[in-house]
């Protein structure tokens, strides 16, 4: 076994991240090119030139790492990779549609972890298992490889991660003469003093469930257990109603979000001029936030952009019920082959150059946590709040790797169970309530 640094070991923790999010589009369809042999860049011979399609969800991997694919693929393989930018939005219903599909499926598809499950389950991504190693083995997130596998056949492994953090100004705290919190409760009582006081106050929004559910986890509760046959859901257990008891008094006495809000607009609640009113000191979300936080100025195209001023804004770890780390429910994603494929090379290769390590080093470089935790120390070296972002990992948790939990999500249980808990709900009856609704569907 290799001896880890610190830092290594630190990110191997961040095998216990999950995050949420997929969704696709139609695109036409991809042909096998010549099926004349290629010269890769190494000078080994491929079967075939084949066009593939690879579908990244949202706009997380940067413009160069694309084009980094598109080029060395067609170096190695001599066809062309089409890469298509999927928003998060409409995963569930749009992979369901065009992964089966081998006319319209993507060859290679990025997909949230917690969804991973239910197209495993189902059968829509190709057995890995035989490359399991060569892409990286055991130095791989093993949180994310579980969440991509059934039982010890792989389909999807990990593609990214990053770590939920909480954002603040430091300028309103020392207006309102508050220190960053070292319990989950203070949390509380230091944006509640600054509302009160009319300074600012925290952004939490009313179904932001992917940020709450860390005050549920804090307090040694869970939104799902598994007994070793089926899934249950324990929102009600005496551990997750207290959780959501300190949810709720902090979205009552300190927030300046909306029962209505979600967390697509936490990456920017702490700029100026965000909110109209009492504006937000304090917001929750990922590492790579960073880049959408600061100071605002526009650019060359009149496009606002915000650049980050270390003595005005800063970072810290969600302290946990009696201090320390709380358990956070962090960023990232799996990658899998579709089944569907006509390109059954073509994509294997495509994997290949995802998991080499020039590319997983330009991942950590760019503030993406990278599958592969050999590249750990480097992400904490350059990626934004590096640190910050390894010691939220370590205490991170993941949601239920449930064949139906896609359908949780599609169906938006638990942002409905948030908002209702953000409206003055009693806590405990919306408990029971929603475990109903949830053991309805998470096993599919």
């Amino acid at each position: 076994m290799k001896k880890m640094t610190r830092g290594i070991a630190a990110f191997a923790a961040a095998s216990a991240v999950v995050l949420a999010g997929c969704s696709s589009s139609e695109g036409e369809t991809d042909e096998t090119t010549s099926p004349d042999a290629t010269n890769t860049a190494g000078g080994e011979a491929t079967a075939a030139a084949q066009d593939v399609k690879l579908w990244l969800m949202g706009t997380d991997t940067p413009d160069e790492l694309i084009q980094y694919l598109k080029d060395t693929y067609a170096a190695d393989n001599g066809g062309t990779l089409t890469v298509e930018q999927i928003g998060w939005g409409d995963a569930i219903s749009s992979l369901t549609t065009s992964l089966p599909d081998s006319a319209n499926t993507p060859d290679v598809t990025e997909v949230g972890n917690t969804q991973a499950a239910t197209f495993t389950t189902v059968g829509a991504f190709m057995d890995i298992t035989d490359m399991y190693e060569e892409l990286g083995g055991d130095d791989l997130l093993q949180g994310f490889v579980e969440a991509g596998s059934v039982g010890d056949t792989v389909y999807a492994l990990p593609y990214y991660f990053g770590s939920r953090m909480v954002w603040y100004r430091k300028d309103l705290y020392a207006e309102g003469g508050v220190d960053v919190p070292t319990t989950l409760a203070e949390v509380t009582e230091v944006n509640a003093s600054l509302k009160e006081q009319e300074i600012a106050g925290a952004y939490v929004p009313g179904q932001d469930w992917r940020d709450g559910i860390s005050w549920i986890f804090a307090n040694g509760g869970d939104i799902a257990t598994f007994d070793g046959s089926q899934w249950a859901s324990a929102l009600s257990s005496d551990e997750s109603v207290e959780g959501m008891k300190q949810w709720q008094e902090l979205f009552t006495t300190a927030s300046v979000a909306s029962v209505t809000d979600d967390d697509s607009s936490a990456y920017q609640a702490i700029n100026d001029d965000f909110l109209p009113g009492l504006p937000a000191a304090t917001t929750m979300a990922p590492n790579w936030a960073f880049w959408s936080l600061g100071d605002l100025s526009e650019n060359d195209e009149g496009e606002q952009v915000a650049t980050w001023n270390d003595e005005t804004f800063g970072a810290y770890v969600l302290p946990g019920v009696d201090g320390g780390v709380a358990p956070v429910f962090a960023g990232g994603s799996n990658i899998g082959i579709s089944a569907a494929t006509q390109n059954v090379e073509g994509a294997k290769q495509l994997m290949q150059i995802i998991f080499s390590d020039d590319y997983q080093l330009m991942l950590a470089e760019n503030g993406l946590g990278p599958a592969n935790t050999t590249f750990g120390e480097t992400y904490a070296e350059v990626a934004a709040m590096g640190d910050l972002s390894l010691q939220a990992a370590e205490s991170a948790k993941l949601t239920p790797a449930a064949p139906g939990w896609a359908s949780i999500e599609e169906q938006q249980i638990l942002e409905q169970y948030f908002a209702a808990v953000a409206e003055g709900g009693d806590v405990a009856s919306l408990a029971v309530e929603y475990d109903e609704k949830i053991n309805s569907l998470i096993n599919g």
